[in-house]
């Protein structure tokens, strides 16, 4: 996710201080990791130098003066530009799950275990996020749901490398 283009979409609804937008950007899109202050300010820097926003008020505060930031027309454009652009799919042509496998095959390890703890921990991460599913809201249902139909893909991955084991040896190790 950018940063950037979230926090410039978070002020088209009207100017904010970085810690309205940091809170606001935590509660709606950062469930699991909150946004760090210094990144937020790093981010609001950056836009400000490229003229995406603009400081639309300085105010006194109790330690050092207080910024409230406000988009520019042309932040505006980046936003649209943004949104209007698909995201490119995550390909796993090669992943992480596949290497250990074949590492194991190549190791004389157990293949079969390999496939079994990592099954164990899908169905782990599934039932955790089934339960924080249940207690969100929308915002975050979306999101488990998300995550639970990736978790899905790779179960059945897992249950069809475990069927092809005995080819994939074969293959590997000739």
């Amino acid at each position: 996710m950018s940063i950037g283009q979230t926090i410039l979409g978070l002020l088209e609804a009207g100017p904010r201080h970085g810690y309205d937008l940091k809170r606001a950007y935590d509660e709606r899109f950062s469930h699991s990791r909150p946004l760090h202050f210094g990144q937020v300010y790093a981010t609001l820097s950056r836009l400000l130098k490229n003229g995406l926003v603009e400081i639309d008020a300085v105010e006194p505060g109790e330690g050092p003066e207080r910024k409230r930031y406000a988009i520019t027309t042309a932040g505006v454009t980046d936003v649209q530009q943004w949104l209007s652009q698909p995201e490119r799919p995550d390909l796993y042509l090669q992943n992480t799950l596949y290497t250990k496998v074949v590492l194991a095959l190549l190791t004389g390890r157990s293949a079969t275990d390999l496939l079994d703890i990592q099954r164990a921990e899908h169905l782990r991460m599934m039932r955790e996020l089934t339960r924080r599913k249940a207690g969100g809201d929308l915002a975050d249902q979306l999101i488990c749901d998300h995550a639970l139909f990736h978790l899905e893909a790779d179960l059945r991955w897992l249950e069809l490398t475990a069927a092809r084991l005995d080819d994939l040896v074969s293959e590997v190790t000739a």
